[in-house]
Order: structure tokens, then C-alpha cells, then sequence
């Protein structure tokens, strides 16, 4: 089964960038959908940026134009390039891999991103 283990979270000022990484275990990278969600204090976590193996992109409305979802099949990793980011885009941001829409996900651990001043 894969792993999936992020970096490059930390604190930001408002109207700064982050760039996050997942990297994955498995050779069979390439055939996962993979993506994004975050989790702020006291809601759901919710689902940011996806790209599947076709390399179709999906976004959560409140991140379109500013965030940036990419993959790397060769280095097995996801990223996710996080720009203007504002108090609100604070939470833990969490790597998931799935073969299909309908399979089980598996996640990585997650990475804090703090935006404040």
C-alpha cells in the first residue's frame, strides 16, 4: 500500500506563498488520483486541489487563482504551490492518494500551515 508523506508547511505573513510537497512510496504513483484537503480548528476538512492520473485538475472555489496543484510522476511526489495566502487558508493540510473516485483514499499525516501576522 502506499505512503504518502508531506512537507513544507510552516508559518507565513498574509499575502505570502508556501510550496507543499507529498511524497509517495508506491511505482504505481501514476495511476493514483492524488490531491490535497486541509482541516481548520473546528470544521470539516475539506477537499482544496485534486490532479488524477490524466491530469485533470479540480479546485475548491476559495483557492482558484491562487493555488497550484502539479504532480511528478518521476519523483513519485504532488505538489501544492500556495499563493496570497490569507488567515483563512489556515489548517492542516493533508496528502491523499486514491486508484479511483470510488476507492479508498489513503492519506498522509499532514503538515500545519499557519498564515498570520
Amino acid at each position: 500500500q502506499v505512503q504518502l508523506v508531506e512537507s513544507g508547511g510552516g508559518l507565513v505573513r498574509p499575502g505570502g506563498s508556501l510550496r507543499l510537497s507529498c511524497a509517495a512510496s508506491s511505482s504505481f504513483f501514476s495511476h493514483y488520483i492524488v490531491g490535497w484537503y486541509r482541516q481548520a480548528p473546528g470544521k470539516q476538512r475539506e477537499l482544496v486541489a485534486s490532479i488524477d492520473a490524466g491530469g485533470r485538475i479540480l479546485y475548491e472555489d476559495s483557492v482558484k487563482g491562487r493555488f497550484a496543484i502539479s504532480r511528478d510522476n518521476g519523483k513519485n511526489t504532488v505538489y501544492l504551490e500556495m499563493n496570497s495566502l490569507q488567515p483563512e487558508d489556515t489548517a492542516v493540510y493533508y496528502c491523499y492518494a486514491a486508484l479511483n473516485p470510488d476507492a479508498v483514499q489513503i492519506w498522509g499525516k499532514g503538515t500545519l500551515v499557519t498564515v498570520s501576522s
